[in-house]
């Protein structure tokens, strides 16, 4: 499996994850472009200094050919390629390719016995099942949802042949929110597959992760991806981690939060703000208004739109007594918005609609939102970037609509939590 390392590629710059502000403008999020070895917004990337030698590839294969016990006789032919290849080129991958010969070797004389001895077809069947056991999906290693572990190198860069399962209450490297496959087919190359994961794992993390108040401000999103070698042997899945933006730090506990770990109350009332989440993702990709006016507008029109939607869950739930009051203040700064944001998509005069644009933001304050998370349970602490709002990038947060910056005549598309 590859972990892209971050940092590659044309980028927009963004709030650190959680994602919900601030922005300095209405551009796409999460951030567009391919980049060959992973996504980190925020420039934390590790570049060393000496770039080392590559690992020859058919070493890599005849290893993972011996390890499997997997058609021997070309784990064997790979493995003595490699080595002249390695000699030649100045490669890496010495002690894997002569570990891939042994190996092969040892499986060509058990394939070879099994044959004179008529057992082929149960050694085939222990083959088949032992694949199973290693990766259910062909991968070279696998990871469930929820499963927290330590890679070997204690970084979530470069190649990782294998990682350690450990406990989510501890330290640990990373934490895994989400799997999900690649179509079948031929290897779609680098690109294709980290463009795939920058856009798959950042739409699914909130499904994991729904109180984005209580993600570290340090947190990052990581992914495991296949190779074009692990592809070879029917590895599709990329696997969405959750990782420390400082290579030498670690995340201790667990970062889920979701119907697993929440109560009712506290789901209905994340579920309400990630509509307005959503309809604050979409601004439009013009920082200025005057730049696109009409693109604002229909902007607007769509903020406004889940207004009334997260309104409607709101107060379509039947809240704990001591939430009730809260709630229906939020509601109420909510309503205020809505007007807000309807007549900014309604008006054709640039600075009308920042007028508007403001006020909604100034009603949709995080700090509105505290005492409603304290009735419910949630965190209350807005995180830093919600806090040092102000200027052009004012944080926002779930009182309603995550204040999105605003000034000298620049709007911003932030993410919304109510």
């Amino acid at each position: 499996m590859e972990i892209p390392p971050p940092g590659y590629g044309p980028q927009q710059p963004q709030a650190p994850y959680p994602g919900q502000g601030p922005y300095p403008g209405p551009g796409p999020y999460p951030p567009q472009g391919p980049a060959p070895y992973g996504y980190q917004p925020w420039g934390h990337g590790y570049s060393p200094y000496n770039t080392p030698a590559p690992v020859n590839g058919l070493a890599i294969s005849a290893l993972v050919l011996g390890i499997l016990c997997f058609l021997p006789l070309v784990g064997l032919v790979l493995g003595l390629v490699a080595l002249g290849q390695i000699r030649r080129r100045g490669e890496r991958g010495k002690g894997m390719a002569i570990a891939g010969i042994v190996l092969s070797g040892l499986g060509t004389a058990i394939l070879a016995l099994a044959l004179a001895t008529g057992g082929a077809a149960g050694f085939w069947e222990g083959f088949e099942e032992g694949a199973r056991d290693a990766g259910g999906s062909g991968a070279v290693f696998s990871l469930e949802k929820g499963q927290c572990f330590d890679t070997q190198g204690d970084s979530l860069e470069g190649m990782a042949y294998d990682v350690d399962t450990v406990s989510c209450e501890g330290e640990h490297d990373g934490e895994v929110f989400a799997n999900f496959p690649l179509p079948d087919g031929g290897y779609p190359g680098d690109d294709a597959v980290t463009e795939a994961a920058d856009d798959k794992c950042y739409s699914l993390r909130y499904a994991y992760a729904m109180d984005s108040w209580a993600v570290p401000d340090d947190v990052d999103i990581y992914y495991f991806t296949p190779t074009s070698d692990s592809w070879s042997f029917g590895d599709r899945e990329i696997s969405c981690v959750f990782g420390n933006m400082d290579e030498k730090a670690t995340l201790t506990g667990s970062l889920r939060q979701d119907a697993t770990t929440l109560d009712a109350d506290q789901v209905a009332y994340l579920e309400a703000a990630e509509v307005l989440n959503e309809a604050m993702d979409s601004a439009p990709e013009e920082e200025y208004v005057e730049d696109d006016l009409p693109g604002h507008q229909a902007w607007a029109t769509r903020v406004s739109g889940a207004l009334t939607e997260q309104v409607g869950l709101l107060r379509g739930h039947r809240w704990p007594a001591d939430a009730e009051k809260p709630v229906a203040t939020l509601v109420g700064h909510l309503e205020s918005a809505k007007k807000e944001w309807a007549d900014a998509a309604k008006t054709s005069d640039v600075d009308t609609f920042y007028e508007h644009y403001d006020r909604a933001l100034d009603l949709t304050d995080a700090k509105k939102s505290v005492t409603t998370r304290k009735a419910l349970g949630l965190e209350s602490t807005p995180p830093p970037a919600y806090e040092d709002g102000g200027g052009d990038d004012s944080g926002g947060g779930d009182g309603g609509g995550e204040d999105a910056g605003s000034g000298d005549g620049g709007s911003g598309g932030g993410g919304a939590e109510v």
